[in-house]
């Protein structure tokens, strides 16, 4: 366990301390937890307005390690023997994972958790904390103008009706897989036979594509140029985009939008680990959910209140959280690696 000597010597220290005057009668040592989880925005959410109540409430320094979701799980796996990360957060895809490479301790019961959405639930050792939506997203400007039709499912991606209108990312990316996955489910398959996606994408979709874009800001750039009239992106950022008056609509594809889990676990051998089980449980807090939902991820708490500005582009209640499209990782993880090789080879070539 990291601290054990460091432990030690903090009480002895503060033992010294107290004895000598410096240390306040009755004051406690604090303890320090590692928290893994994403850098850029998202980091800045924490530092800003998630970590400092905490830390305020609990008597415990949080240190923030930023990192995305492979470099975190990469770091537990560096670290099997002696974890210094005391609670990892990453998309569900490593998530499930890192569960699977034992990494993961299970969360312990709490009233919160009666509060939570199935799907949120990924295992005994994992729990969501925010719900992003992955979904065709077409400009309503440029449909109108050319009288394109409007799509209704993953599969309409493959209408000629939209050739030189589309640009799409790469299955290597989150974004680019969902889409693989949900054009496979329109198509008679799915995580289990992707075949389907694949025929589909070579055959119907590939001659619609302009590009494909290295990045979500990339395809951004191509919406507000005009020069593509639709693609597959985070709902919330197509929201976003609307409210800097980008004429975008969301499509609600029948066969569901794909959900995109950012999710943590306590980890194994945490010498905080009560502190720990105490982050997930204030993560999951109405207040906090709320302060995750203005960012763009839609909650998990059923009681998370929010005003009906704050709910769009969000997943909000039972019956729009349970649209969703939950991904089999499992199954996907087993076989992304050949897919990515797949689609280089096949597709994006």
């Amino acid at each position: 366990m990291k601290s054990l000597h460091h432990g030690i010597c903090s009480i002895a220290l503060g033992l010294a301390l107290s004895a000598t005057g410096w240390m306040a009668p009755g004051a406690l040592a604090q303890d320090t937890m590692y928290v893994a989880g994403y850098g850029g925005s998202f980091e800045r959410l924490m530092r800003d307005s998630v970590i400092p109540p905490f830390e305020k409430a609990n008597n415990v320094k949080i240190e923030y390690v930023a990192g995305q979701s492979t470099a975190t799980l990469a770091k537990l796996q560096a670290q099997r023997s002696k974890q210094e990360i005391d609670v990892a957060i990453v998309d569900d895809g490593p998530m499930y994972q890192a569960v699977q490479f034992g990494f993961c301790a299970p969360i312990q019961k709490a009233p919160v958790l009666d509060d939570i959405y199935p799907i949120a639930k990924l295992a005994d050792q994992a729990i969501a904390f925010g719900i992003g939506v992955t979904a065709p997203v077409y400009n309503t400007k440029i449909f109108k103008e050319k009288g394109l039709p409007i799509p209704t499912s993953w599969g309409d991606l493959g209408n000629s009706a939209y050739k030189g209108q589309l640009a799409l990312l790469g299955a290597a990316s989150t974004t680019g897989l969902h889409g693989l996955i949900m054009v496979a489910r329109a198509k008679g398959g799915g995580e289990a036979s992707i075949d389907p996606g694949f025929k589909a994408f070579k055959d119907e979709i590939r001659p619609n594509i302009v590009t494909f874009a290295p990045s979500a800001p990339k395809l951004e750039e191509l919406l507000q140029s005009g020069e593509i009239a639709m693609t597959v992106v985070a709902r919330s950022r197509a929201v976003a985009l609307k409210k800097e008056g980008l004429p975008l609509q969301a499509v609600e594809p029948k066969e569901g939008a794909a959900a995109l889990m950012v999710s943590m676990c306590p980890v194994v051998d945490s010498d905080v680990s009560t502190q720990a089980q105490k982050f997930i449980q204030h993560m999951l807090s109405p207040e906090i959910q709320k302060i995750f939902a203005k960012a763009g991820y839609g909650p998990v708490n059923r009681k998370t209140e929010l005003s009906e500005a704050e709910k769009e582009g969000l997943a909000v209640g039972d019956d729009a959280v349970g649209k969703l499209a939950r991904i089999d990782w499992p199954t996907v993880n087993q076989n992304r690696a050949a897919w990515t090789q797949r689609w280089n080879r096949e597709v994006e070539r």
